[in-house]
């Protein structure tokens, strides 16, 4: 397994190992339904996650991304690899847990999903979204519930009075906000955050951004940062990785992925990031040919050989591998770089 270790990380234990995972659909058709192809929605994908680091991944829409996530929080089943989780000093693959042992995992582990206002019930109070978690989680004196629940209100700036409101009462900042503390409050220790920020405009988003990375560092907190936009990725994150049609194509530390990028698609990705800046010398924009490939039917060789404005022959023949460049802290899956 190919695995990223900065170098201000090292000293940081391993909490989530992903190794070769796969999360595959199957394509049924005809009138018998039956199996005529396969979505690869995550195809052999190996990350490290290291306590205390913000691991970001990101991706055009459709790349598996959000998959990835989900498979990670075991609301997708993963059709292969493993998942290997640190509890206290133990290491277990949470595919092979029972139901006790998973308990555990989602007190553990929670997610921040892309929509606030889906993820409630928009018949119930703010208060159950909160309570019910708790209760089931072993928490049984309602003080001591009522005292966590607005102790995480709190951490984001939210007033206990909200509790007592409907979801669609807030705004979309303020759902974020308590998407957010929700997630906080049963104490997890890692955080898996599905494009938290995409539909907010964009001074709430500065606003929740900087919020989370002091949640973060007060309480020591874990993020996987998901999300399309790199500008978001690359302030939020420690290391940065870059997803295409469920295939990890270049993984590295975010200052160096912003200085020097390797892959023709982060090259892409990184020349539509808006610059706010007034210059005589524009930046250059990069714009990709073609279309995005079916996942059922993938070219054979480089996925991203059809877009490619470097593409050479042998891209259409051979898929490239993850591999080091340079000092081993950067990985690309290239031929540019093959040696």
């Amino acid at each position: 397994m190919i695995e990223l270790v900065p170098k201000k990380q090292i000293e940081k234990e391993v909490l989530f190992s992903i190794r070769h995972l796969k999360t595959y659909y199957p394509v049924l058709g005809g009138f018998f339904r039956k199996q005529i192809g396969t979505v690869k929605a995550v195809d052999d994908i190996s990350i490290t996650v290291r306590k205390g680091e913000t691991i970001g991944i990101v991706g055009e829409s459709g790349c598996g991304k959000s998959t990835l996530g989900k498979t990670m929080m075991l609301l997708e089943k993963p059709t292969d690899g493993e998942m290997i989780y640190n509890f206290d000093g133990h290491e277990k693959d949470i595919t092979k847990l029972d139901s006790k042992e998973i308990f555990d995992f989602r007190s553990r582990v929670q997610m921040i999903f892309q929509d606030p206002y889906s993820s409630f019930n928009p018949s119930k109070r703010i208060f159950d979204a909160f309570d019910e978690p708790l209760r089931v989680h072993g928490y049984k004196d309602p003080a001591v519930r009522k005292q966590m629940i607005e102790k995480a209100l709190h951490m984001v700036n939210l007033s206990e009075e909200y509790l007592h409101r409907f979801p669609h009462e807030f705004s979309g900042g303020q759902r974020q906000r308590i998407s957010i503390a929700r997630a906080l409050c049963i104490n997890p220790e890692l955080i898996i955050c599905d494009e938290p920020v995409s539909a907010l405009d964009v001074s709430i988003q500065a606003q929740v951004l900087n919020l989370m990375k002091e949640i973060q560092q007060e309480l020591n907190l874990t993020y996987v940062f998901i999300a399309h936009d790199l500008s978001v990725v690359q302030y939020m994150s420690d290391r940065v990785v870059v997803m295409y049609l469920g295939k990890i194509v270049e993984i590295s530390n975010a200052e160096d992925l912003h200085v020097q990028p390797l892959h023709p698609y982060t090259e892409a990705l990184l020349s539509a990031v808006p610059v706010p800046v007034v210059s005589d010398m524009p930046k250059e924009r990069i714009i990709l040919e073609g279309d995005v490939p079916s996942p059922i039917n993938r070219p054979t060789g480089c996925p991203f050989s059809n877009r490619c404005p470097k593409r050479m022959d042998i891209c259409s023949q051979v898929e490239p591998v993850l591999q080091p460049y340079n000092d081993k802290q950067h990985f690309v899956a290239c031929h540019l770089y093959n040696e």
